[in-house]
């Protein structure tokens, strides 16, 4: 029986991320293998009140909003969806813990940690090389940390989330079948910098 192997979906542009950072401007990685968990249910249900409890936070409620806790993130994906993302092997303890407090009630559970992984893109540059492909404002008073948007980066569909403003930090999360193509495209564009 053969042996299987995961590996990431940017296992093969990691030297090319690498290569195309500047320290001090710009730093490409990956973040990969964290777990995702794409929950749906009514917002105004009995069941939300208990996730929200469930998980030591309430979920968000606003567009574009990111809750956090310890080990926690939660992506406002639209009004009654949200991305609940983890460190890697944590899926089974959130999926039991969703589950367990939507309870009777209708609502939807699913590991999706195979579908996206997620670029770190920071530094000092980092607004202006995403700008480049997003037709977000990306203005630090726009999008601010704590924020996430569905939108097309590069004619890629992604989900962007700010983690600090001031420091500017941001996670994509591109579909795996794209993350080379985006990895490729942030090397590109990243090029100017590196002069």
């Amino acid at each position: 029986m053969a042996e299987l192997h995961g590996g990431s979906p940017l296992a093969s542009r990691a030297a090319t991320l690498a290569e195309s950072s500047v320290p001090g401007v710009l730093h490409l990685s990956e973040v990969a293998f964290t777990t995702q968990v794409t929950l749906r249910v009514d917002p105004k249900s009995p069941a939300a009140e208990r996730i929200g409890t469930a998980l030591g936070t309430m979920l968000p409620n606003q567009p574009g909003q990111v809750a956090r806790t310890e080990d926690l993130q939660i992506l406002w994906l639209g009004p009654d969806e949200w991305l609940l993302v983890g460190p890697e092997g944590s899926a089974d303890r959130i999926q039991a813990a969703l589950v367990e407090a939507i309870d009777a009630e209708h609502g939807s559970v699913v590991d999706v940690s195979d579908h996206r992984t997620i670029v770190e893109v920071s530094g000092p540059v980092s607004r202006e090389l995403l700008a480049k492909g997003c037709g977000l404002d990306l203005h630090r008073r726009s999008f601010t940390a704590g924020q996430c948007a569905q939108t097309l980066l590069a004619r890629a569909g992604v989900v962007l989330v700010c983690r600090d403003a001031e420091q500017p930090s941001f996670w994509i999360f591109v579909r795996a079948s794209f993350a080379r193509y985006l990895a490729d495209w942030l090397a590109d564009a990243a090029a100017e910098y590196r002069a």
